[in-house]
C-alpha cells in the first residue's frame, strides 16, 4: 500500500493565529515542530497498518517547514518550493491513497485562519462549484484515481472534508473559537486522534471513492479587489468578469486549471493592497 501525505500548517493542533505560521514570527518554530510530530503519528500508524511507501509532500507556504531530521525515516519527503504542483508535488496514479494533515477551510469561511492560497483570494470555483485548498487538492487525487482518505485539521475543514467526499474519515484536532482563537486539544491527545483515525481510515479505504474529476473544467477565481483581478487576467487565455474581480480559465483538464490558479494568484500578488 501505497500513501501520499500533504501536510499544511494552519491546521495543526495548537495552531491560532499567523505567529505560528509565519517564519518570521516567535511561535514558528513551535508550530514546525508539532507539525512533523503530528506527521509522524499518521506515518507511524499508517506503516502500522500495512503501508510500504509514504511520500510526504510540505505544502506550506516556502514549503521547507517539515524538520527533515526529526521526521520518521523510512519516507521520502518533498520541500522547498516553487514546484509545478505545489500542494500536491508528486501525487500520481501510483498511489492508494491520500491523506491531508493541517489542513484549514477555504475562504471566506468559519475557520482557524481559513483562506485559499492566498489571502488576496475570496473564493475559487471550479465548473461553479465552491472549493478551497481542500477542494481543490482532492480534485487532483481524483485526476489520478486516488482517493483521500482522511483530512486532520480544525472542525471547520473536516466538516469541509466531509461535505466534499463521501466516508472520508477526518481528525479535527481543535474547534474554532474565531479565525484567530481555538479550543485545542493538546500534541498528546491528538496524536492519540490522529493515530486512530488514520487506523480507520486505513480499514475504510474500499468505502472511499476518488473524487470525480471534471473534463475541460473552468476556473474561475474571485480576488478580494479589482487590481489582483487585473493582474491575474495578464495570463493568456483568461477573462474578466466585467465589473467584478472575478477571472475566468478554461482549462483543457485539471492540471491545466491547477497550474493556472498557481499562475494566477501569484501575479495577483503583485498587486497592493490600496
Amino acid at each position: 500500500m501505497k500513501l501520499y501525505l500533504s501536510v499544511d500548517m494552519e491546521g495543526i493542533t495548537g495552531v491560532p493565529d499567523h505567529t505560528f505560521v509565519d517564519s518570521s514570527k516567535h511561535n514558528y518554530e513551535r508550530a514546525r515542530k508539532i507539525m512533523t510530530q503530528e506527521t509522524n503519528h499518521v506515518i507511524e500508524e499508517a506503516f502500522r497498518k500495512g503501508a510500504t511507501e509514504i511520500l510526504v509532500n510540505d505544502s506550506h507556504s516556502k514549503m521547507n517547514n517539515l524538520l527533515i531530521d526529526e521526521i520518521h525515516p523510512d519516507v521520502s519527503l518533498i520541500t522547498g518550493s516553487v514546484k509545478p504542483y505545489s500542494m500536491v508535488q508528486g501525487l500520481d496514479a501510483g498511489f492508494d491513497g491520500a491523506i491531508f494533515i493541517g489542513y484549514h477551510a477555504r475562504a471566506a469561511q468559519k475557520g482557524v485562519l481559513s483562506h485559499s492560497m492566498t489571502f488576496g483570494v475570496r473564493n475559487f470555483f471550479i465548473n461553479d462549484n465552491h472549493v478551497g485548498e481542500l477542494g481543490l487538492n482532492a480534485l487532483m487525487a481524483g485526476y489520478y484515481g486516488v482517493p483521500v482518505l482522511m483530512v486532520a485539521g480544525d472542525d471547520c475543514a473536516a466538516a469541509e472534508a466531509e461535505d466534499l467526499v463521501p466516508n472520508i474519515v477526518t481528525a479535527p484536532v481543535k474547534e474554532t473559537i474565531s479565525r484567530t482563537a481555538v479550543k485545542s486539544l493538546t500534541p498528546k491527545k491528538a496524536g492519540e486522534l490522529l493515530r486512530d483515525r488514520t487506523a480507520l481510515a486505513i480499514d475504510k479505504r474500499a468505502e472511499i471513492k476518488p473524487l470525480p474529476s471534471p473534463d475541460t473544467p473552468e476556473l474561475k477565481i474571485e480576488f478580494m479587489n479589482y487590481g489582483q483581478a487585473e493582474w491575474a487576467h495578464l495570463m493568456p487565455g483568461t477573462k474578466l468578469e466585467s465589473d467584478s474581480t472575478t477571472v475566468r480559465f478554461k482549462a483543457a483538464h485539471l492540471l491545466e486549471a491547477y497550474q493556472a490558479m498557481l499562475v494566477m494568484t501569484e501575479l495577483a500578488m503583485q498587486a497592493t493592497s490600496s
